[in-house]
């Protein structure tokens, strides 16, 4: 019971911190719909459980392999988010159909294409390996119970932010606001990804 506590509270810890994730979360579901975000967040939960899984596995040998090529790994994801944010931008002026089209907007799509962009994050295999090695060295017990809070932490994170979405959604549903929204979820998402590289 103390391993899957341990790993709620480290799944909650990877997942609330505002990345540039949860702008493109709640920017998706507000302009397709709660079963395309909720797609979206269980890939983004996905990649935590995969890093979760690989840091008890042996994340502190991976984590050596992994923070030489951190930097790197972290110029592909922040390109990617840059397109990301151009598209979205771009989708601003155009009809729904066609942004949805253009964008992640089937729920296998949203999965898929969050889950690798999720997947790019060295930090987060960094930090599941340091929590590893800290509870392992006092003793605390880690393995599947701690992999599945990890996920259901992360899970229920991510849908809370697409469930956010379509409120969003809801409320900004015309075209003025789709807009509105879509610009401003491609410049958080812009400046988050430079906030990444910076940072």
């Amino acid at each position: 019971m103390a391993a899957l506590v341990s790993g709620l509270i480290a799944g909650y810890g990877v997942a609330i911190p505002i990345g540039a994730i949860a702008p493109l979360l709640m920017s998706l579901t507000a302009r397709t719909s709660l079963k395309v975000g909720a797609a979206a967040a269980l890939g983004v939960a996905t990649a935590d459980g995969v890093y979760a899984l690989v840091a008890v596995l042996g994340g502190a040998s991976l984590a050596r392999f992994i923070e030489p090529i951190a930097l790197p790994l972290r110029v592909v994801a922040v390109a990617i988010l840059l397109f990301i944010a151009a598209r979205i931008a771009i989708g601003a002026f155009r009809e729904p159909s066609a942004e949805v089209r253009n964008g992640f907007g089937t729920p296998i799509r949203a999965y898929t294409g969050l889950l690798g962009l999720t997947l790019l994050n060295p930090t987060t295999i960094l930090y599941f390996g340091a929590l590893v090695l800290g509870w392992q060295a006092a003793g605390t017990a880690t393995g599947a119970p701690w992999v599945v809070g990890v996920v259901v932490a992360s899970a229920s994170w991510q849908l809370l932010l697409a469930g956010g979405g379509v409120l969003i959604g809801r409320t900004l549903n015309t075209p003025r606001g789709r807009r509105w929204t879509s610009l401003i979820s491609s410049v958080m998402i812009a400046t988050l990804a430079l906030a990444v590289i910076v940072g």
